[in-house]
């Protein structure tokens, strides 16, 4: 089904795009348009419209990624969707703001230029900030590529080589109703008991930095009486972030090795990725930023994101680039310089160019 957009409802700076390229108009376009993840499909029907005016195979698949295939000596891959936030979209001295423009529509209107420019392969997806959906749906749904370029902000200078994995759960127990003063521990005690087991199990020494290390996080507790009144329940939602130094199983099983009551419920888990610098893709990379004269940074992420779900089904290079800073990502004051995003568009399609000679 075609989405009609209309630019008149989305709240933007009167003639927006007034003496932007048309790589700038699709970034300030896709940036005004609301994409939430869940709601992203008028974004990609813009996507779409881009594609179509180039005369390119594009269409919106069952979970909602874009897909416009073409030489898959490259996919080049973002995610369409942004968290909430309202952040009002203007474009002052050169510098575009709102909500998505780092992270990470900045990214994907790139990649989108860049694969129209070169003729290789280019999917949008869906879900990123939740569960991931569009990037699973891929993986299961088409061959590997000859090489991935997954998009989320590094700076037009910098290369993402790695990120440290995500595991979830939920822990639950129940005990007996019984009388505060009774010295046995309830369903309560024991949740609070086995998660400071296992973070002080992980609160080792950060010597090395954050991101060689496991980060615990509990999300959300609830406890307290049954409705029938004879049990005491617990629960806590608990999150891991994983370093490629260990793997999803190692983390799973100290957490497990830590009960002495209840049982953890595990969500699909996201491993950890690192790649080498010296793939094909990174050279490519270090190429292109020096030859428009910066310096590369070979960065690795605390965080997680789509690359790491590519990384662990595919067995092709891949690295993570694209513009703006990241500690922008998801803040009240989300802003992308212009300048930048026109050079991380000069150095995707001279990696694509390289990539499929």
């Amino acid at each position: 089904m075609s989405i009609e957009l209309d630019h008149d409802a989305f709240e933007v700076q009167e003639g927006l795009t007034e003496g932007l390229t048309e790589a700038q108009t699709l970034l300030a376009d896709l940036v005004s348009i609301p994409s939430q993840s869940g709601d992203e499909a008028a974004a990609a029907e813009r996507l779409k419209e881009y594609f179509e005016e180039h005369d390119r195979e594009v269409w919106i698949d069952e979970v909602g990624n874009v897909r416009a295939p073409a030489d898959d000596s490259v996919l080049l891959t973002s995610h369409i969707d942004t968290v909430p936030g309202d952040v009002p979209v203007k474009v002052e001295d050169g510098v575009l703001w709102g909500r998505g423009s780092v992270d990470a529509t900045g990214p994907l209107a790139a990649m989108a230029v860049a694969a129209v420019q070169t003729g290789v392969s280019f999917v949008g997806v869906v879900g990123e900030e939740t569960n991931s959906r569009g990037a699973w749906h891929l993986v299961e749904d088409r061959e590997e590529p000859g090489a991935v370029v997954n998009g989320e902000p590094s700076g037009w200078d910098g290369i993402t080589l790695g990120y440290r994995g995500f595991l979830s759960g939920t822990y639950v127990a129940t005990s007996e109703l019984g009388h505060s003063s009774r010295p046995e521990n309830n369903a309560i005690q024991s949740a609070v008991n086995w998660w400071s087991r296992v973070a002080e199990f992980f609160d080792a020494d950060e010597s090395d930095g954050v991101f060689d290390t496991v980060t615990t996080k509990p999300v959300k507790f609830d406890g307290g009486p049954t409705e029938d009144g004879l049990a005491v329940e617990a629960t806590v939602d608990v999150q891991f972030r994983v370093p490629p130094r260990l793997t999803i199983d190692d983390v799973r099983e100290v957490a497990e090795g830590e009960l002495t009551r209840g049982s953890v419920h595990w969500e699909k888990p996201i491993p950890p990725v690192m790649t080498s610098p010296r793939t094909e893709v990174a050279r490519a990379f270090r190429v292109a930023i020096r030859q428009a004269e910066g310096e590369p940074r070979l960065l690795r992420k605390t965080g997680t994101s789509d690359m790491n779900i590519f990384a662990g089904e595919w067995d092709c290079p891949m690295a993570t680039y694209g513009p703006g800073d990241s500690d922008l990502d998801h803040s009240p004051n989300e802003h992308l310089d212009l300048a930048e995003y026109d050079s991380s568009i000069e150095v995707l399609t001279d990696v694509c160019e390289t990539l499929t000679d």
